[in-house]
């Protein structure tokens, strides 16, 4: 079912009939929301966040400044908590397609960058952001709390931004229906320790012009994402991050280093290519293993379709993949037993197949040898345009079977 909101009501002292309020729209006029008049709010009122809703760690934020600049970008407000604990809100509008897409990536880059930051570094561009002497990061934290200890709170701080434990805020004025499943965007981000909430900000006209009246809605929430590290017995391994593994086989394994550069370059031209005519369809990063995990709007990133590359065999395909026992799976069922139409609508050579006792959906091609830079790009563009036709048909089945499943369980 989709979430509906009703615009509130005003009901004044000695006043018989209940006055509707009007929300104010996103479009251009006197009367419009901008993303600054959100930037501006949150900064001045930060108690419009429900941040207690999101994760309790983090209340009674501290706004410190806006516009805090990165290598990543601008963060929009920029907050932290007398534990110092840091808050990154990215204040958007929702009239822009690209932009739905986008700012999820955006503040988790911001958020990847200030992992890299120790306490200093955020004061110092704290401080060359607010053009005051001293440590205006402390200064503001301590006129809300004055009994902070500088060294605790420094190194906690410092703590916190290492291990990227972030609340990360997306507030928007009217998040529209899809935007909702952007936790999918999140699987390649697991080595920060964050939480992200979604918070819808509409704004509505007082009567008489008395002011404005903001209902802060939070629509999703992460749970903490989290990575654990453990010791292992000799002769045990544990699988880590691409960056990582690359810098590890530069070591012991020069060709296979430069097997994994080789995959890296292959996707990144492939991705300088794509073009997708979903806006919402996350566009994954370049990666150095044999294929790219395009997610698909199910519950806990459970469905994605597999964009792969067999070196070997000169073959590039596509396939659609699940998480077993998930809403992910069910909508891949749902999808097979209404194969003849869904068949007719992907087009191309897309078939049903099974594996391991479940359906599996694939489409591949083979580009011999794919070493061939021209062979190369004759992949790249029937790969860019079987993907863009798997993603219209298959996304928003996807996302309807997957709203079954979550009634079924109810």
């Amino acid at each position: 079912m989709t979430r509906q909101h009703c615009s509130p009501l005003f009901i004044g002292s000695g006043i018989t009939e209940a006055a509707r309020l009007m929300a104010l729209d996103n479009q251009s006029g006197a009367d419009s929301v901008s993303e600054a008049d959100i930037q501006g709010w949150v900064q001045r009122h930060p108690g419009c966040l429900p941040v207690a809703e999101i994760d309790p760690m983090f209340v009674e934020p501290v706004p410190i400044c806006t516009e805090l600049r990165t290598p990543a970008g601008s963060i929009d407000n920029f907050m932290v908590t007398a534990s110092g604990l840091p808050v990154l809100v990215e204040c958007k509008l929702w009239r822009n397609p690209e932009a739905r897409r986008e700012v999820v990536g955006q503040i988790l880059d911001y958020a990847k960058e200030l992992s890299r930051w120790s306490s200093a570094d955020l004061q110092r561009a704290v401080k060359e952001r607010l053009g005051l002497e001293g440590n205006p990061l402390l200064a503001r934290v301590r006129e809300v709390h004055p009994g902070v200890d500088e060294i605790q709170f420094n190194d906690a701080l410092t703590h916190n931004l290492r291990r990227g434990r972030f609340l990360l805020l997306i507030v928007g004025d009217g998040i529209r229906e899809g935007v909702e499943a952007i936790a999918e965007y999140l699987h390649d981000h697991v080595s920060l320790h964050f939480t992200l909430g979604l918070v819808e900000l509409p704004v509505y006209e007082m009567p008489n012009g008395i002011g404005r009246l903001v209902v802060p809605r939070v629509l999703a929430h992460t749970k903490l994402v989290t990575r654990n590290v453990v010791a292992l017995p000799d002769g045990l391994s544990l699988a880590i991050e691409d960056s990582q593994e690359a810098a590890i086989d530069a070591e012991v394994d020069p060709d296979r280093a430069a097997l994994m550069q080789e995959r890296l370059d292959f996707w990144s031209h492939f991705l300088q290519q794509l073009r997708l005519t979903d806006p919402e369809q996350q566009i994954p990063k370049a990666s150095r293993k044999g294929w790219l995990g395009f997610m698909l709007p199910a519950p806990n990133g459970s469905s994605w379709l597999t964009v792969y590359r067999d070196l070997y065999k000169g073959e590039v395909g596509i396939f659609l993949s699940s998480n077993r026992n998930t809403a992910g799976e069910y909508a891949m069922e749902t999808i097979a037993e209404n194969w003849a139409e869904v068949r007719g609508a992907l087009g191309g050579n897309a078939k049903l197949t099974e594996k391991d006792g479940r359906p599996r959906i694939i489409e591949e091609h083979r580009f011999a040898p794919l070493s061939d830079p021209q062979v190369q790009a004759k992949a790249f563009a029937w790969l860019a345009d079987r993907l863009n036709a798997f993603v219209n048909v298959l996304r928003p089945l996807v996302r309807s079977a997957a709203a079954d499943y979550e009634l079924k369980r109810d």
